[in-house]
């Protein structure tokens, strides 16, 4: 008995030992992070995941730095390309972290474009999405879905098979440019598993071969779809990520009504990840940045923007998820069949997807 209460003893002292080691660490993060004054962020559209705010957020908790938001349309491939165009720029123009699909995290730690950095809170971010060494780490993650104008729309698509029919000729757009953006050739690879492939080399061919069809049936839209081409009428059907699109149309508040179309078939999950830049300016505000995102405020705020951030389960478990930001996320059925892609499947798939769309699909996204 006398050891069980010397154990408790010794582990509440070891507790609170950490929590003040923690306390002051972060406290002399913060001071080196105001003393650098600012945070270079890339690729941040407010309207994804709910950014806007989270980026609002961390101004508010932090005063004194700024954030310098470049590129907010830019690809996951862009973000690694500015990397290394700003190797030698301590500029404006030099990126301090990114936020880029799964398959670039690993990409970037083997070019040496990315250094390691574990938050506090690094034991709840699931092990299949980080790097053990702390170069890449999940962050959140959506499925990809149809964000469909009801306006323009008579009839709205449930799978992708019916996207190549006759009543969506001139219709359907990527968000973003499948040579570049992870969105996009995730969005290949899911029009790949709708056509019975195995996620990989496999469905980035079969993928490639559905926008070749849809191309051919005068469907496919070569512009990068939004909420404003949807509005406008230019691609009244986008296929996007969940999160986004329901950002768009809550942003759009019914003018014109929006419908978002998990498929029946080919229901595809895909992670990003964070990472800080070997070259990162502003390395202490980076990390700051990193704590942030990882806190429990950030986690909500981006689960406000309707994304499944990565501490989403143990968050639950500890009660930590506000009960009305679990109401407004779509019915927990519409993940039930989504298909996680691991990194080395995402890999070969975007391989396949880069190299092959001028070629097989013959349509240039502007």
């Amino acid at each position: 008995m006398r050891w069980f209460t010397k154990g408790i003893v010794g582990a509440t002292v070891l507790m609170m030992t950490t929590a003040m080691v923690q306390a002051e660490d972060m406290a002399a993060l913060e001071a080196a992070a105001k003393k650098e004054g600012m945070l270079t962020t890339i690729a941040l559209p407010h309207d994804w995941c709910g950014y806007g705010a989270v980026i609002d957020g961390f101004k508010a908790k932090y005063p004194g730095i700024s954030v310098n938001e470049l590129n907010p349309d830019a690809g996951s491939a862009d973000e690694l390309e500015a990397i290394r165009a700003n190797k030698g720029n301590t500029g404006p123009q030099a990126p301090d972290v990114i936020d880029v699909g799964l398959a670039f995290g690993p990409q970037a730690k083997e070019e040496k474009l990315v250094q390691p950095y574990k938050v506090s809170t690094w034991a709840e971010i699931p092990d299949a999405v980080k790097d053990a060494d702390g170069y890449w780490y999940g962050d959140y993650y959506g499925v990809m879905s149809f964000m469909v104008n009801k306006d323009l729309v008579d009839k709205v698509p449930t799978d992708w098979s019916d996207l190549l029919g006759k009543d969506y000729a001139g219709q359907v757009a990527l968000a973003g440019d499948p040579r570049a953006s992870n969105q996009a050739i995730l969005a290949v690879l899911a029009s790949g598993l709708s056509e019975g492939a195995k996620a990989g080399t496999e469905s980035g061919e079969k993928g490639l071969g559905y926008f070749k069809k849809l191309n051919e049936a005068g469907n496919f839209v070569p512009t990068i779809g939004k909420a404003g081409t949807l509005a406008q009428g230019a691609t009244p059907i986008v296929v996007m990520w969940d999160y986004n699109a329901l950002a768009a149309r809550d942003t759009l508040k019914g003018n014109p009504p929006v419908e978002v179309v998990v498929p029946k078939s080919g229901v595809l999950a895909g992670v990003y990840v964070q990472a800080i830049s070997a070259y990162a300016p502003h390395p202490n505000a980076a990390k700051l940045w990193m704590e942030y995102l990882y806190s429990d405020e950030g986690q909500n705020l981006w689960l406000k923007g309707y994304c499944h951030p990565a501490r989403f389960n143990a968050m639950s478990k500890a009660g930590k998820v506000p009960e009305a930001l679990l109401k407004a996320l779509p019915p927990a059925e519409n993940y039930a069949a989504a298909y996680f892609p691991t990194i080395a499947e995402q890999g070969d798939n975007k391989a396949a997807v880069t190299a092959g769309w001028d070629k097989v699909v013959g349509a240039n996204v502007q």
